[in-house]
């Protein structure tokens, strides 16, 4: 039996601030798979993840998750079956990093339900995949930006979700945790049959980790296999910079001529 894409949008089209993102998009993302969204700034690619993760509305066209309208969908449902990464993170309130992930067990809950010695456990185990293993009691706002990042990352693994939606994860981190973040989530989602979506600047990254990507440019989209689409020939129009394929270990690498 067939099993339905995690994530799907049919004749998907975004706007904002009367600008168009792409018009007609036809996205299918499979369990097991893994995709970076590719553009220059301004592209739209935030926004095209934030309308995909039912944050905003799109301007046409519909958006399914597992097979059911993401429009339909309880706000707890919704909460399990898809987690957000933003761009940015920010503290208002004092809260320690444990507190901080275990806000990732939060759709689990009931409303005046407490966090069980499983959630905790979890988080735990979260925030040791992260490299922040014995940082429970600080406080998040005593973190480095690259230490609130991977409690952030942290969140997002303790949540569990079926479909995970990054912006632009590896911000702040050090090459070592991009790796090693990044290495996570991949083999999560290959391992539980799981999905993931990011948006990315380094496409030496796209490259190493995803195996399908969307390039956003001029307010067209173009959503494929990342061996077809990831080419120096594409990119270099993409980026509007000459780019030149190298071998790398782990197969060809982007630099710019």
């Amino acid at each position: 039996m067939t099993r339905n894409p995690l994530l799907a949008a049919r004749d998907l089209t975004v706007t904002i601030a009367g600008l168009v993102v792409c018009r007609g998009l036809e996205l299918a993302v499979a369990p097991g798979e893994s995709w970076a969204i590719l553009g220059r700034n301004g592209a739209g690619k935030t926004t095209l993840l934030h309308t995909l993760a039912g944050l905003r509305a799109p301007a046409a066209g519909t958006i399914e998750l597992d097979g059911r309208a993401l429009a339909g969908l309880p706000m707890r449902e919704l909460a399990r079956l898809r987690g957000v990464l933003a761009q940015d993170d920010s503290d208002a309130f004092s809260a320690t990093v444990l507190e901080t992930v275990l806000i990732g067990r939060h759709p689990y809950l009931s409303r005046w339900q407490w966090e069980s010695a499983d959630d905790v456990r979890i988080a735990r185990e979260a925030l040791d995949a992260a490299d922040m293993t014995g940082t429970d009691a600080r406080d998040v706002r005593t973190l480095s930006g690259g230490e609130r990042r991977r409690v952030a990352l942290a969140a997002l693994l303790a949540q569990q979700p079926h479909l995970f939606l990054l912006d632009e994860p590896s911000s702040h981190l050090d090459m070592a945790h991009q790796l090693a973040l990044l290495d996570r989530l991949v083999s999560v989602v290959r391992a539980e049959s799981k999905a993931l979506l990011m948006v990315v600047h380094d496409v030496n990254l796209a490259l190493r980790y995803c195996d399908h990507a969307l390039l956003l440019a001029d307010g067209e989209a173009v959503a494929g296999p990342a061996p077809a689409l990831l080419t120096a020939e594409r990119l270099s129009r993409l980026y509007r910079v000459p780019l030149r394929a190298l071998a790398g270990p782990r197969g060809d690498v982007f630099a710019p001529e």
